[in-house]
């Protein structure tokens, strides 16, 4: 379905094309899930917030420039250690901050017929019985 994301089929097929480990960091799990883990030379890192998944960059300086900033790492370089330790505390702010979606529980509203839900599956299960699709979060 090309309206989804499907997560760690995809990360290990990314992984495989472009023949660099992909580190996948959950905010709400606080798990590192490695995608090509010692097939690869070179490891990427995105960062999981339970409905988008983000590159993550090191910065090369203070106030460097976009352009500049790190994406990809040797995995046995002291930066991939650096940027993998920046990686798991900004993972534990965010995760602290609640800076995430639970989509299990997250509440839902229906947008067609106002009708209050919880959760991705509450959700789904509306969607299939009346035909409605829009929802919001509250």
């Amino acid at each position: 379905n090309p309206q989804r994301w499907g997560g760690a089929i995809e990360l290990s097929i990314l992984a495989k094309y472009y023949g660099r480990e992909i580190c996948a960091h959950d905010i709400q799990t606080k798990r590192c899930d490695v995608y090509g883990q010692g097939c690869y030379s070179e490891r990427v890192m995105v960062i999981y917030d339970g409905l988008h998944y983000d590159a993550l960059a090191l910065s090369a300086f203070a106030g460097a420039p976009e352009e500049i900033d790190i994406t990809v790492f040797e995995v046995t370089s002291p930066t991939s250690e650096q940027a993998s330790l920046a990686a798991k505390e900004l993972v534990q702010k965010l995760h602290e901050a609640k800076q995430f979606t639970d989509t299990a529980n997250f509440t839902l509203r229906c947008t067609v017929c106002q009708k209050g839900l919880t959760g991705e599956k509450q959700a789904q299960e509306h969607a299939k019985i009346t035909g409605h699709f829009n929802f919001a979060e509250y």
